[in-house]
C-alpha cells in the first residue's frame, strides 16, 4: 500500500455453510450490499453487510512492519441473520487489542475464499469500493471531534441529486489534504422511505426477493394472507391503498381522526406503494445503498396499469440517476464510521404523532404488522450497528426466531420490538455526541386523541438531562428540529386546535406542552453544557440558528443546525413564501414572539451566503459542521448535491 502509517485488518472467509454445502447462485455476488463501516471506538469495529451466504472468518491485523498484532478466529465476533435461501445480515464487530490512535488512517480488507478455492479481496470483488490511492478500504479514527457530516430525507426517486455523492468527494479530498477529513457521519433519520416507494423501484424489489429468496410470512387481519400475493396481485403497483388496512372495524375510528387527510392509516397520497411485508423492506435496503442488486433486475413495466405507466417513466428519469450514483455512495459508506436513528418515515408517515393514530394502529393486526414489519429492516439494517454491546439485549431475544425457513412466532417479534425503548444512544466522544429516540418515548396527550403526542416523555427526558449534566460541551442529534421556523409551528398550532395536526404533520418540539416546557428547562439548568449543538433534519430544507437566554448573564450557547434533506426538497414557491412571512411576522422585536414558548430566549438565524436576505437554503445535499475544543466556535454549511457548498454566516 502506499500510505505506511496504518493497521491492516485483513478477513479470510469461506462462503460454504457447515450446515448447508448448496453452491451459491452464480449471478448473485459474494456481498451484495455493503461493507458498511458503523461503530468505531478505540477497542473495536464493526462493519454491516449482506452476504449471499454465511462466512466464518480468520482475523490478522499488522503494523507498517508487518509486525502481527492480533490474529485468532472471530467466529464468535460475527453474529448472521438469515433473511432467505440466499441472503444474510452479517454484523461483525471485531475487537481491536491495540487501541486506535487518533488521526490515524487506518485500512481493512475482506479476503475471502469461495468454494473453487481461490481467494478474492474486496478490490478483485468490488474495484469501485476503492478510491484511486487505495488498494484497500480505509478510514481515519477520531474520537475528538472536528468535522462532522450529516443529513436526513433520502427520498430515491426525488427528482433532485443524491448529496451521498458529496459524501464521497468530501473523503476523495481527504487523502491529498488531511483537514479535509470529516470524523463521523450522522444520519438522522428518513434513510429508507418504506412509506413512499417508487413503481421502479418496486419492481425492483419484487425481483430482489426472488433472486435472494427472501422468506415469505403469514399475515393476519389483511386484504392478504400471505406477502408471496404481493407479487402476484393487479393492485400491487400504484394501487397498494386498496390493499392496506381500512376494513370495517376501523373504518370509523380512522375517518375520526384522519378525517383531514387522505388515507387510509398510512401516509397520505404517497402511500400509493407502501410497503407491506418484511421482505419487502429487507429488499428496499438492499437497494439503496449497494449497485449490486439493481444490475440483475430488469425494470419492465408488464405488470404497471396502462393508467400508471406515464408515472413510471417519470420516477424511472430519477431512479436511473439514483443508481448511477450507488458505487459511490456505496464507497463512501465504506470509509467513514457511520451512525443512524429513525424518523418517521423510515417505518411510516406520522409515525406514533397522536395518541388516536397509536389506537388506531396498534389495534389493527395488519396495521400493527406492517409498523412492525419496518421495525425489523431497521433493527437489522441500521439500528443493530450504533452500538452492538448496548443493543445486545434485544438482539438476544430477537434472533432465536429467525430461523433457516423464516421468522418464527413473528407477532411475537413484533411486540418486542414496539416494547424496545432503548434505540437512543450516546457517543464516548469529545464532544460527547447523544442521539435521541423521537419516535418510541412519545409524551401522549391526556386531553385529546387528536392532539400531537411530544416527541419524547418525561422519563426520557430526565434521562437525557443525565447524560447532559456538567459535560463542557455537547453534540445533540434531533431528528426534528428543536427549534423549528416559528411561522410553519405556528400554522401547525392553528390545525391542531381544529383538530387536524395529522393534515399538516404537527411535529415539532413545541407542540406538546409538556415536552416543550420540559426541554427548555433542561436548556435552563445551570449544569447544562455551556455550549450545545444540535444536528437535526425532517423538513426538507436547512437553516441555523444561534440562541441564548434572554435575563440570564452566563447562558448557555446553543447552535442548531438542521440540514434536509439528502434526496428531497421542500416546495420552491412555498419555501420562499414561509422565509418572507417569517421574516416579518417573527422578526426579533416583533410582538408575536411573546405568542411562542421561547419568548424568554433570543434565536439569531444565520444566513445562507448565497442569499441576500433569506434565511432559509433550499436544495439536496449534506450538512458539515466543524466545531472547535468545546463547541466555543461552530462553522455550519451545507454541500449541495449540485456541488455548490453554502456557508452559513453568523451575525455579529
Amino acid at each position: 500500500m502506499q500510505t505506511k502509517s496504518h493497521l491492516l485488518f485483513v478477513f479470510k472467509c469461506d462462503l460454504t455453510d457447515s450446515k448447508n454445502t448448496q453452491k451459491l447462485t452464480p449471478d448473485l455476488p459474494p456481498i451484495i450490499a455493503g461493507p458498511i463501516l458503523r461503530a468505531v471506538n478505540e477497542n473495536s469495529i464493526t462493519l454491516w453487510m449482506l452476504l449471499s451466504h454465511k462466512i466464518s472468518f480468520q482475523a490478522k491485523v499488522w503494523t507498517e512492519q508487518d509486525e502481527v498484532c492480533f490474529e485468532q478466529s472471530t467466529q464468535e465476533y460475527a453474529q448472521n441473520v438469515k433473511v432467505g435461501e440466499n441472503a444474510y445480515i452479517c454484523l461483525i464487530t471485531l475487537p481491536i487489542e491495540q487501541p486506535l490512535s487518533q488521526g490515524i488512517r487506518y485500512y481493512y480488507d475482506l479476503t475471502m475464499a469461495t468454494n473453487a478455492g481461490t481467494q478474492k479481496n474486496l478490490q478483485a470483488l468490488m474495484p469501485d469500493l476503492l478510491y484511486p490511492q487505495q488498494d484497500a478500504p480505509s478510514f481515519v479514527f477520531n474520537s475528538h471531534i472536528k468535522h462532522v457530516l450529516h443529513g436526513s430525507c433520502r427520498k430515491p426517486h426525488h427528482a433532485s441529486d443524491d448529496g451521498m455523492l458529496a459524501v464521497d468527494e468530501e473523503l476523495s479530498k481527504a487523502f491529498s489534504d488531511k483537514h479535509a477529513q470529516p470524523d463521523l457521519l450522522l444520519l438522522s433519520g428518513d434513510q429508507a422511505y418504506i412509506d413512499d416507494v417508487a413503481g421502479p423501484t418496486l419492481v425492483a424489489i419484487h425481483q430482489t426477493i426472488k433472486l435472494l429468496g427472501l422468506f415469505h410470512e403469514e399475515i393476519p387481519g389483511g386484504t392478504i394472507t400471505n406477502s408471496k400475493q404481493l407479487l402476484t396481485k393487479h393492485s400491487n403497483y400504484y394501487q397498494r391503498p386498496s390493499l392496506l388496512p381500512d376494513n370495517d372495524s376501523t373504518k370509523t375510528v380512522m375517518s375520526y381522526f384522519f378525517g383531514g387527510k387522505k388515507k387510509p392509516i398510512f401516509t397520505s397520497v404517497n402511500a400509493n406503494n407502501h410497503l407491506i411485508s418484511w421482505t419487502e423492506v429487507i429488499g428496499m435496503y438492499a437497494l439503496i445503498w449497494s449497485p449490486e442488486l439493481w444490475n440483475l433486475t430488469t425494470l419492465e413495466t408488464d405488470k404497471i396499469a396502462a393508467e400508471f405507466k406515464p408515472l413510471f417513466a417519470e420516477e424511472l428519469k430519477w431512479i436511473e440517476r439514483f443508481k448511477a450514483g450507488l458505487p459511490k455512495v456505496r464507497r463512501a459508506m465504506a470509509h467513514i464510521p457511520v451512525y443512524m436513528i429513525f424518523d418517521d418515515h423510515d417505518v411510516t408517515d406520522d409515525w406514533n404523532l397522536t395518541r388516536g393514530w397509536e389506537d388506531a394502529v396498534y389495534n389493527n393486526a395488519f396495521a400493527k404488522r406492517i409498523v412492525g414489519n419496518a421495525l425489523i429492516g431497521y433493527w437489522l439494517c441500521q439500528g443493530w450497528g450504533n452500538d452492538v454491546e448496548k443493543i445486545n439485549p434485544l438482539s438476544n431475544k430477537l434472533l432465536p426466531h429467525f430461523t433457516s425457513s423464516g421468522i418464527q412466532e413473528h407477532d411475537q417479534v413484533i411486540d418486542i420490538l414496539l416494547d424496545w425503548d432503548q434505540w437512543h444512544y450516546t457517543l464516548n466522544t469529545t464532544p460527547k455526541v447523544v442521539v435521541l429516540d423521537t419516535r418510541t418515548q412519545r409524551w401522549r396527550s391526556e386531553s385529546s386523541l387528536r392532539k400531537p403526542s411530544g416527541l419524547m416523555d418525561w422519563e426520557a427526558l430526565c434521562e437525557l438531562q443525565q447524560e447532559l449534566i456538567n459535560q463542557p460541551s455537547v453534540i445533540m442529534v434531533s431528528a426534528a428540529p428543536v427549534f423549528g421556523v416559528k411561522l410553519i409551528e405556528a400554522i401547525q398550532r392553528i390545525f391542531t386546535f381544529f383538530g387536524r395536526a395529522l393534515m399538516v404533520d404537527a411535529e415539532n418540539w413545541m407542540a406538546h406542552k409538556g415536552t416543550a416546557s420540559v426541554m427548555l428547562n433542561i436548556f435552563r439548568h445551570y449544569k447544562t453544557p455551556p455550549h450545545f449543538v444540535i444536528l437535526s433534519g425532517d423538513v426538507h430544507y436547512s437553516f441555523v440558528y444561534d440562541i441564548t437566554l434572554k435575563f440570564r448573564r452566563n447562558s448557555p450557547q446553543i447552535t442548531q443546525i438542521t440540514s434536509s434533506g439528502i434526496k428531497n426538497e421542500f416546495p420552491k414557491q412555498l419555501i420562499r413564501w414561509f422565509d418572507r412571512l417569517n421574516r416579518v411576522l417573527f422578526s426579533t422585536k416583533s410582538p408575536l414572539n411573546w405568542l411562542t414558548q421561547r419568548r424568554n430566549m433570543t434565536v439569531r438565524h444565520r444566513q445562507p451566503d448565497n442569499q441576500q436576505i433569506g434565511t432559509l437554503l433550499n436544495g439536496s445535499g449534506i450538512g458539515r459542521v466543524k466545531v472547535d475544543n468545546n463547541c466555543i466556535h461552530v462553522e455550519a454549511s451545507v454541500i449541495l448535491a449540485k456541488g455548490e457548498e453554502v456557508e452559513f454566516i453568523k451575525k455579529d
